[in-house]
């Protein structure tokens, strides 16, 4: 069986993105005849002389007629080595909010770079969303070197930019590559025309990344989405049947494994796991499944079983960093819902503490937060959650703020260590 990777792509306007999504789907042939077949009578319609790669993405015919990605394209392809979920996010500067959702999940951000223009502010933004939402690995695809004539010189010294502006945010795993996306150079198969460089081609890459994910070696971490107790009319053998089902977060699930359920704090043990109607004696890390304990607990959406041994403390208040997405500033004293695992709160922002400057990498002083500034806030809630810190953890770090009124999406936010625990 092959291994799942998911990765999401980013860049700036008229960088290429599409076209080397497109490019990288059609070369490893992933792309259906019919698929294709769309593409060209698109590219012909529009007067173009060879068929437009970047149009296998752009899905949305509003996206098709303007030339650019509005949306968050999920797609799945598979090679003989590794199956793919690639995200291709887009790059507009108002649709920064797509790149967070797009990376959230992401086992690696692949953001492309014109050589020409080198490092923009968008890239910078983009890198910093990957550095704030702790993506593993980062491959920098340098695109359009077909247009420099290969330049060898030229490629050098985006590179040096990128590692700059990487070692400034805090990025570890960083991986440049020189790609021609129209053409093809490195996206698939490494390409003669850079004899200069000796690394692998950008599919290589992705074929051959190790996957460690830290969440797996954590103990377990299961938010309750609902609870399932068959109705009077179901057959007898599951009249007393009650299971509470969810997605595993962290961790793992084993019958005979002592857990605690929170916020109450009741402790029981875990007697059987079911998945799609089957019984399991253990289940791991995003599998989506039923548990059933051998006590009768109070339990409800939004309460967390987690192993007994674990840690994990309620959490009052905390401080974290936002990625706000909302057109209306966020100042101190605003209400907002919090969203954490099944769970959603009320809240109160306690302190703006400040914004990050893209250019240094710095928090430098606010008092507001406004559409696309990435900052540090530090809120209360009115109900205790079961946070813990992102760094440990990004699924169970990661909460949304949401507008109370109108259901929106304000903020993406990441928690720190807060030493405030009930």
């Amino acid at each position: 069986m092959t291994s799942l990777l998911r990765l999401a792509t980013a860049g700036s306007v008229d960088d290429g993105k599409s076209t080397l999504v497109g490019r990288l789907l059609f070369d490893s042939k992933s792309i259906l005849a019919d698929q294709f077949d769309a593409v060209e009578r698109v590219s012909r319609d529009r007067g173009l002389e060879t068929t437009d790669l970047a149009l296998v993405t752009d899905g949305l015919r509003s996206e098709r007629e303007q030339g650019i990605t509005i949306d968050v394209a999920y797609r799945y392809f598979a090679t003989e080595k590794r199956t793919f979920i690639l995200a291709d996010c887009p790059g507009h500067v108002q649709y920064t909010r797509n790149t967070v959702t797009g990376s959230s999940t992401a086992d690696v951000l692949v953001v492309l770079v014109d050589i020409r223009n080198g490092i923009q502010e968008q890239t910078r933004r983009h890198l910093a969303v990957a550095s704030l939402l702790r993506v593993p690995h980062v491959f920098v695809t340098v695109n359009k070197i077909d247009l420099l004539d290969y330049d060898e010189a030229a490629y050098n010294n985006v590179a040096r930019e990128i590692h700059a502006v990487a070692d400034t945010l805090g990025l570890e795993d960083v991986t440049t590559i020189p790609v021609s996306a129209l053409r093809g150079d490195n996206v698939v198969e490494r390409s003669s025309a850079t004899p200069w460089y000796d690394g692998p081609s950008l599919l290589e890459l992705l074929e051959t990344l190790p996957l460690d994910r830290a969440e797996s070696r954590l103990p377990l971490h299961f938010p309750v989405q609902l609870v399932i107790r068959p109705q009077s009319s179901a057959a007898p053998e599951f009249h007393d049947y009650r299971a509470y089902a969810g997605r595993i977060s962290a961790g793992s699930a084993r019958v005979g494994d002592d857990v605690v359920v929170l916020p109450s704090g009741h402790r029981s043990t875990i007697v059987g796991i079911d998945l799609a109607g089957e019984g399991l004696t253990e289940a791991h890390i995003a599998q989506s499944v039923s548990i059933r304990l051998a006590d009768d607990i109070d339990i409800s959406r939004g309460d967390v079983i987690v192993a007994a041994e674990s840690a994990l403390a309620l959490r009052d208040s905390a401080t974290a960093t936002l990625a706000w997405l909302a057109d209306t500033p966020l100042a101190t004293g605003s209400r907002v819902l919090v969203k954490h695992g099944t769970k959603s709160v009320l809240a109160i922002v306690t302190e703006v503490i400040g914004k990050l400057d893209l250019d240094t990498g710095d928090l430098v002083p606010a008092n507001t937060l406004t559409l696309n500034d990435i900052g540090e806030v530090a809120l209360r809630f009115a109900e205790p959650l079961p946070l813990e810190d992102y760094s440990s953890s990004r699924a169970n770090g990661a909460f949304l703020l949401i507008d109370g009124q109108e259901g929106t999406t304000l903020a993406a936010g990441m928690a720190h260590a807060v030493p405030v625990t009930v």
